[in-house]
């Protein structure tokens, strides 16, 4: 029997085995991504310095709009800036003046101190999908989201070794008032996980709320000690909107972290052209964190930057696509040359289903952002069909992926070990790795290994109910669900965390829409 069919038949004899491991569900929680490879520059020094000098001129000719924020347009006349009813123009160097203020990294407190996240320099934290209303699941279709489906989703965060972040809104539960919702799910992200969490940005008293309940949660005021890192979408072309700029200064004022980003998709909400986006986003990211820093100097800040093109056919948003990618790695260049967090990525698709399509899209965004040196992926788990959709399986799908985010980061191993020249010495000419020192010293450990793809022959698959990727996901779902146990938290602070939930329901009447 030559050396390889006795691998195969030792691998079949142990398919049990493997299967078990396989299947088992784990409870860990891996640290966020150190990367060790350098950020991939697509713009020249040259390009740089353009799109750099057309985003100073765009906020100085053309300018951004304030509306209905006079307080905001107030603090920009006061920095020097040069106010006309709502428009509010940046003399060159302005801008880049206030955003010196803002930190180059900081860390997002989790209660779980184990759980705590750097958000800069090197790193790169993963974070789920934000905000779908729809959710779709092997067994219910697609359908609209409710609290049940939002607590699921954050106890399969909690559950997930790669996802770093229970993230905000992870889907959105339309069975809970518009009005009180944010309570419902703060206090889920706070008691059924101990990852770090989002805070709400749908109104400023709700930002209020975040902060007041993380200040009961850790026991003490948050305005030292950065536990939020919150999304703040600029309405864009060159538009600040009254809801997001005031829950912006709700926690800058507080020291929370903003992701200050342009919402875009190319040819509607900006130019066709890569090279015209990325100025339209470097004009929007920095007036949205110069004034961030009016709030508060030295309040964090991440410079965002979400950009998708769209199908001239039918207007609908498409992902994967190689303008993003050279967009994301655009931008990721100039909010370092700012010295500043950067968040753009995300396991994004448009894909309907969880299919080859959303594996594609999804794959090739996921690369770009750990290459393009991302340090906030929100969208890292979960996404589909656009952003419409929360997909269970998709989640357990890309958040096992999002291992293969760790290992590529650690970049090459360059220790004796890792050199191997004793392995090479003891095999030599002709011979075969698979019973050598070196070999049975490392396997375990040798290769990444996936908990959801399905790597076994054909009959012993075949043998197991021939289930494709989903149907494993799916079961995979179910099991973490099963064993799900949540993070011990003090019954003080709970009670606590109730009673003020009910008081801020009680102050006001049931608002759907």
């Amino acid at each position: 029997m030559s050396d390889v069919a006795a691998c195969r038949r030792r691998a079949r004899g142990g398919a049990a085995a493997r299967r078990a491991e396989r299947t088992a569900v784990k409870l860990e929680a891996a640290r966020y991504i150190e990367r060790n490879l350098p950020g991939f520059e697509v713009l020249t020094e040259e390009a740089i310095e353009v799109i750099e000098a057309n985003a100073e001129t765009v906020l100085e000719e053309i300018g951004v709009n304030f509306p209905e924020n006079p307080t905001a347009r107030a603090r920009w006349k006061e920095a020097g800036a040069d106010v006309d009813g709502e428009r509010v123009r940046l003399p060159k160097g302005l801008a880049r003046k206030l955003i010196a203020t803002a930190p180059p990294e900081y860390i997002q407190h989790a209660r779980n101190p184990e759980r705590s996240v750097k958000v800069g320099g090197n790193s790169m934290v993963l974070a789920p999908v934000y905000g779908p209303p729809f959710v779709r699941d092997i067994v219910g279709g697609r359908r609209y989201a409710t609290i049940a489906d939002f607590r699921k989703m954050v106890k399969l965060i909690h559950m997930s070794k790669w996802v770093h972040h229970s993230g905000g809104t992870v889907c959105e539960p339309t069975d809970v008032a518009v009005n009180k919702r944010h309570l419902d799910m703060l206090y889920a992200h706070m008691t059924l996980g101990d990852k770090p969490y989002m805070g709400s940005v749908t109104a400023p008293a709700r930002a209020v709320d975040s902060v007041r309940m993380s200040e009961i949660l850790f026991g003490e005021s948050v305005a030292d000690k950065t536990v939020m890192t919150s999304l703040i979408n600029i309405n864009s072309p060159l538009t600040f909107d009254d809801i997001m700029t005031g829950a912006l200064e709700v926690y800058a004022q507080n020291n929370q972290a903003c992701i200050v980003s342009p919402f875009i998709v190319g040819g509607a909400m900006a130019p066709v052209s890569v090279a015209g986006t990325l100025t339209q986003v470097l004009a929007e990211a920095m007036a949205g964190i110069a004034y961030s820093q009016l709030c508060k100097p030295g309040a964090p800040v991440i410079f965002g930057a979400f950009v998708t093109s769209i199908d001239m056919n039918s207007g609908a948003p498409t992902f994967g696509t190689p303008e993003a990618s050279k967009i994301l790695w655009g931008a990721g260049q100039l909010a370092r040359r700012l010295n500043l967090p950067f968040r753009s990525g995300g396991a994004l698709c448009g894909s309907k289903l969880p299919d080859a399509q959303a594996a594609y899209e999804t794959a090739n965004t996921l690369n770009a952002a750990l290459l393009g040196g991302v340090n906030f992926c929100l969208h890292a788990a979960g996404w589909l069909e656009g952003g419409l959709v929360t997909s269970f399986e998709k989640f357990v799908m890309d958040a096992d992926q999002l291992g293969i985010l760790h290992s590529i980061a650690e970049g090459v191993d360059m220790t004796e070990n890792s050199l191997a020249m004793g392995a090479i010495r003891e095999v030599g000419p002709g011979g075969h790795y698979l019973g050598c020192e070196h070999t049975q010293a490392n396997f375990r450990n040798a290769f990444w290994k996936s908990d959801v793809l399905d790597y076994r022959p054909f009959e012993t698959w075949k043998e197991d109910g021939a289930k494709d990727t989903v149907q494993i996901a799916a079961e995979k779902a179910d099991r973490m669900i099963a064993e799900y146990v949540p993070p011990a938290i003090d019954p003080a602070v709970d009670e606590a965390l109730q009673a003020y939930m009910a008081e801020r329901k009680a102050s006001e009447p049931d608002a759907f829409g």
